[in-house]
């Protein structure tokens, strides 16, 4: 089958199978807001022809300094719906779903079945957890994405790893530094550009580090790899 000459600059860095490979996958992007937005985004432009949006925030003026979806006019209007809006206009063959509904232990394996991958771009560790128990549940895939301040965290986290499980394992501690050190729209691109990254490799069968989370401090340049 021909490339569509918009991927044509992922080649070589992607094989023309690996473009045709995403092409078919289902990821499922659970948040809309800082991680999510650029997440969505990147992988629409890589060529993911199937997203699913999952949040049931509508934006705040909070969410302008790094909310890629997020627009002055837009203050008060959900944000699964300028997804949705956006989408369209940066690659009109993605098939993208939105749901507006806040992920609960009722409905995650609703949400998330028949997904290849999931995207965890939440801001609470309650939820974190729960969707990294349903994932493993279900047998999928997920990469976890964290920002603080100037410090960032990736994983790659297979059904059996349970990295985020072993980490928070106080569930009743819900949020974590962030709410004292902020969100900078700096270190939120880059951990979501990592995300796709590390999505990308899992979806084409490229070698992932299991059990492994990617420790990103902008502050000092330094990037770590911690065994968990």
């Amino acid at each position: 089958m021909e490339i569509n000459p918009r991927y044509a600059r992922n080649i070589h860095a992607l094989s023309a199978n690996d473009v045709l490979l995403l092409h078919t996958k289902k990821v499922c992007v659970i948040g809309c807001g800082g991680l999510g937005g650029y997440i969505i985004e990147t992988l629409a432009r890589l060529g993911v022809l199937h997203i699913t949006a999952v949040d049931y925030d509508v934006f705040e003026e909070s969410n302008l300094n790094r909310q890629l979806f997020s627009e002055e006019r837009l203050i008060g209007s959900y944000k699964v719906d300028a997804a949705i809006e956006r989408i369209k206009k940066v690659n009109s063959d993605v098939k993208i779903t939105g749901i507006k509904e806040k992920l609960t232990q009722k409905n995650a394996h609703e949400i998330i079945h028949e997904h290849d991958i999931v995207m965890d771009a939440l801001d609470n560790m309650e939820t974190r957890l729960l969707l990294a128990d349903a994932c493993a549940e279900l047998q999928i895939p997920m990469i976890h994405g964290a920002v603080a301040g100037w410090y960032g965290q990736v994983a790659a986290i297979f059904p059996g790893d349970n990295i985020l499980q072993k980490l928070y394992d106080n569930r009743a501690t819900n949020h974590g530094i962030e709410k004292e050190l902020g969100n900078l729209p700096f270190t939120v691109t880059t951990v979501a550009a990592m995300q796709c990254a590390e999505c990308v490799k899992v979806l084409t069968g490229k070698d992932v580090k299991r059990g492994t989370l990617i420790a990103v401090d902008l502050l000092n340049n330094e990037i770590k790899h911690i065994k968990i």
